[in-house]
């Protein structure tokens, strides 16, 4: 697993308005985000999980020609089409006979992304291949998000350890994130052009992304517990038995309410959420990289990856890792 982050820091307390510094004293007390990371205006999310691909292939010392797939799971690419793995399936210099496709999914993608490699790898299909996930996301005025791109790479063993999941939908609760502005439903027109200010002459635009924070904070702590337990049942295992419970990094609300909810100690329960925010389906491995890479490195771990977002969709996946590679976190 390699991970990448953009060098442009921002801070949601030093870079606002100064009559927003006691507000966002508050907010950051609340989400736990101190520092965000913001690509160039260059960077797309693609140039990030390209420099983690490169160096997770480098340190793997793998032929680019050994790699059936290539999967990216994001909602920021390059284009509308062509697929973004297309794309970067030439610029990693793969082979033609590569399977390269992309995910829409966000926050949650990351477990998603891992069960369908996993499966492709399961089914004989597969030997080896790689799974690129994150987005570009951040913005100046947005004290949530931040941008990442990470590389998975997985590959067959046949006395591998199971992997175990529990993946789910719902798409009733569609809107509570969602960019309605872009689709055939609504396409961009010239009235989603205009922004507007609001009492702190911050410009919003009418084709930002929707978040209604308590609907994602019920539905959060509401269906991650339950997926943890089922997913820990499914591998015969209780808490006591897993070395390190990796969640999206929402906000700490969040986090700590579906951590206090299971029972689990604070030491089990890495964060990236003060230096990196939210980085969106990249924020499970940017955690393992940042903040757990040296025991991942020095033994046999069991971990329980929870992603949840947009969807409504939510999963966890609890495996094994031993001798897997983990460069340090990049930052380009």
């Amino acid at each position: 697993m390699s991970a990448c982050v953009p060098k442009r820091v921002l801070s949601n307390l030093e870079d606002c308005p100064p009559k927003m510094r006691s507000e966002r004293e508050r907010l950051v007390r609340n989400i736990g985000i101190q520092q965000r990371r913001l690509c160039a205006d260059w960077q797309c999310f693609s140039d990030l999980a390209f420099d983690a691909a490169e160096k997770l292939l480098i340190e793997l010392e793998w032929e680019r020609d050994e790699i059936d797939a290539l999967i990216v799971v994001t909602q920021s690419p390059d284009y509308l089409i062509p697929a973004t793995a297309i794309i970067l399936q030439e610029r990693l210099k793969l082979s033609s006979a590569t399977i390269a496709f992309d995910v829409n999914l966000g926050c949650s993608g990351y477990p998603f992304g891992i069960h369908i490699l996993g499966s492709m790898i399961a089914s004989g299909a597969v030997k080896k291949g790689l799974i690129l996930v994150g987005d570009r996301c951040a913005s100046i005025n947005d004290p949530l998000f931040s941008d990442a791109g990470t590389a998975t790479a997985l590959e067959f063993d046949r006395n591998a350890a199971p992997m175990y999941f529990d993946l789910n939908s719902d798409g009733s609760g569609y809107r509570a994130i969602m960019l309605p502005v872009g689709g055939h439903r609504e396409p961009f027109g010239p009235e989603h052009s205009a922004p507007t200010r609001d009492e702190n002459g911050i410009l919003h635009w009418p084709a930002e992304l929707i978040l209604d924070g308590p609907a994602v904070l019920s539905f959060s702590t509401q269906q991650v517990p339950p997926s943890v337990r089922k997913a820990l049942e499914y591998a015969g295992v209780g808490t006591e038995q897993v070395d390190f419970f990796i969640f999206h990094q929402a906000n700490r609300m969040i986090n700590e309410t579906i951590r206090k909810k299971l029972a689990l100690p604070v030491e089990k329960v890495p964060s990236t959420l003060h230096d990196f925010g939210n980085t969106s389906g990249a924020s499970l491995p940017v955690t393992m990289t940042a903040r757990i890479r040296e025991a991942l490195t020095s033994g046999r771990n069991r971990l329980s990856l929870s992603g949840f977002g947009i969807g409504l969709s939510w999963g966890t996946c609890v495996l094994e890792i031993e001798g897997a590679k983990f460069p340090p976190l990049l930052i380009s």
